[in-house]
This record gives C-alpha cells, structure tokens and sequence, in this order.
C-alpha cells in the first residue's frame, strides 16, 4: 500500500463535513438538548434553532419555513414525499425518468399500479419530457419524479421546461444538486440529503408547496417532519452548511467544473474509454467513465494504493454488485465504471496528480492482462 495520503474523489457519495457545520453542530450540542414541544427553558431554545434551521433551509432553496420538513435521510424523504403525493389522491400511478435514484423506483416497486411509466433518456442522461409529460396524462397517475441532476454521470435534467396536467405534481430529487448548482424552479415537492452537501449524515430535506396536496404515507401525523424526537444540533449544523455551501456556489462550481473538465479529458484520452453524461449541461463536481477490458473494482483498487479515493459502478447500488441501471438506459458500457467526484477545496495538484494517476493505472492493468 503506498504511504501517500488518501486524496478523497468520492465527496458524491458523501461530503466531509463544511466548516461551517461543524462549527455549529458543536456549538448546537450544548443548547440544542430540550423537547422543543415544551414551554420551559430548554425547550423554548430547542425551538428557536430547530426554527432558525428550517427558515435558513427555506431561503436556501426558494421555499417557506412551513414548507420544509425534516426527514431520516434523502430516502426517507423520497419515500415519504412521493408515496405522501399518490396518498393524497389515491391515484398510485407515478411517471419517472429511467435514471432516478434507486429511492425512487423502490417507491415505485413499493405499491403496485398499473398506471407507472419509467420514461426513456438519450444518450446524455437526458429525459424525453414530451413522453414524460404524455405518461402524466393518462389516467391513473398520481404524481412524476424527475431529478435535478443525476447523481452518477451528473447530467443536469430540464425540469423546468417540463409541462404537467394540473393535478399532478411533481417530486424534485435535488439530492445531487442543491448546495453544488441552482435549483429548478418548478417543483411542487423537493427532497435532498444533508451529507450530499457537507451537513451531517441523518438529515433529509422533504420540502412541499402549500396548496399541494400531501398526506403522510405511514403511522404518524401529517406533518412535514419524521416521527420521533428532533435532532436539533444536526439539523442546525445542515442549515448552515447549506448557507455557505449556496453562498460559494458559483465560484467554487465554476473551478470545481474546470477541474473534472481536465479530468474528462485524461480519461477520453485512453484508449477504449467512454466518458459518459452530458458535457456542459452537468453536475460541476462529477464525472464517471467506463473502461473497456477493465473492471471497475480493479481501478479502484489500484487507484486506492496510488492514494485516490474513488467510487465504482453504480452510484446507489453498487453493494448489489448489479450493472448500474443509469448507464443502461444511457445505452452506456456497465463494465469497467469509475465515478470521480471532487470536494470543494479539490486542489489544482490532486487533480493533475489523479490524471496521471488514472493513466498509469488503466494502462497497468491492462499490460497484466496481456493488452
């Protein structure tokens, strides 16, 4: 094993945590402790943060302070957002894209209707609204799902120039965008996760309009919130990391895409190699490439012992061991898959090192095999 340091390329799986939130999370610890139901001092000042969190968050993302809630995890809020829509209705059908997270297509498995559609994508990772807005049409269908980015090749979708039927609403998936790029615009319900933005993991964001109907899909009542006593210090710390992570946005996306843009390039260069997703329209952090004759988990390895961290095949299930079904329905090769994804602070020399990194290793690889 090299003695390098690590350097960490897999900040898409999960953040390190922003300065900002750890700062505040420690402060949190010690006044965030009280049942924020109860009218004694402790309680009264857990109800002040946990209300400062949840209006940081709505500013953050376009929305009011009673339209956010707290949920377990971004899963937890896909689950509870999108079943919580067909609820409401009764009408179970729910039309989504082909590369949506794996959240929700177990929503989706979750209640059977004949009324599902999983819309086809080019080549890109782009979804064919005109299908997608026909699938909503017919009867049936209770709610769509369409991400704001996609969480693997970082293809960003254009939801805004999607048009639904009045009465169904749309479930966002900003899960891989919020805190890296600007939100659509158009959403009636929005989920995302804390550790995708550098907060802390155990926080999900399920944020819906007002006027948009929604009922809880589980025991409990209807709030935005998931049952059970608030983590308060967390939830506060994932506000102000959110807070600073929108307040760098572009400039720290603007160097961040430079970077993946030099690293697209060194992996375009070897041979045999797909460099997949969308070019410009993307995720600035992002980029996943599949390598002929290889297989990913070897990459991975060697890169390990070079002393860089990254992720292979698919982004949600690689633990399955089954081929990522965002590059099938790309029509993508599914073997031989890396996903790099940087951190904010990603220097110049990590990534030129990576680069070269990349190639000595692919190129290894393939001579041990005899290519």
């Amino acid at each position: 094993m090299s003695s390098t340091p690590e350097v960490y390329l897999d900040a898409a799986s999960s953040q390190r945590l922003h300065p900002a939130a750890r700062d505040t999370l420690l402060a949190a610890l010690e006044r965030g402790y009280g049942d924020p139901r109860r009218l004694h001092g402790p309680g009264r000042d857990a109800r002040l943060l946990l209300d400062n969190a949840r209006a940081v968050i709505a500013e953050c993302i376009g929305a009011q302070p009673d339209e956010v809630g707290f949920a377990a995890s971004g899963t937890d809020a896909v689950h509870r957002g999108l079943l919580g829509l067909t609820s409401a209705t009764g009408r179970l059908g729910i039309v989504h894209s082909a590369v949506e997270h794996s959240s929700v297509l177990h929503a989706v498995q979750w209640r059977d209707s004949p009324a599902h559609a999983s819309i086809a994508v080019d080549a890109f990772g782009h979804v064919d609204l005109t299908s997608m807005a026909a699938a909503a049409r017919e009867p049936g269908v209770g709610a769509v799902a369409l991400q704001a980015a996609n969480q693997e090749v970082g293809t960003l979708q254009r939801v805004d120039e999607l048009e639904l039927p009045a009465g169904v609403p749309l479930l966002v998936d900003g899960a891989a965008a919020l805190g890296h790029v600007a939100l659509p615009e158009r959403w009636d319900a929005l989920t995302a996760s804390a550790h995708k933005w550098g907060g802390p993991a155990g926080v999900g964001l399920l944020a819906v309009r007002r006027g948009t109907r929604w009922t809880n899909p589980f025991p409990g009542d209807d709030g935005l919130d998931q049952p059970g006593f608030p983590n308060i210090p967390a939830v506060l710390a994932a506000a102000a990391a959110l807070q600073a992570c929108v307040a760098e946005q572009v400039d720290v996306g603007n160097r961040l895409f430079g970077h993946v843009a030099r690293i697209r390039a060194a992996a375009a260069a070897l041979p045999d190699v797909e460099v997949v997703g969308d070019t410009t329209a993307r995720l600035p952090q992002l980029v996943t490439f599949s390598a002929l004759y290889v297989g990913g988990d070897e990459i991975v390895s060697d890169l390990a012992q070079r002393g860089y961290g990254v992720a292979s095949g698919s982004a949600c299930t690689a633990s399955t061991l089954e081929p990522s079904h965002v590059l099938a329905a790309m029509g993508a090769l599914t073997h031989g898959n890396v996903r790099v994804s940087l951190e904010r602070d990603t220097t110049d020399d990590q990534v030129d090192g990576f680069c070269a990194a990349l190639v000595e290793s692919v190129t290894a690889i393939r001579a041990r095999a005899g290519m």
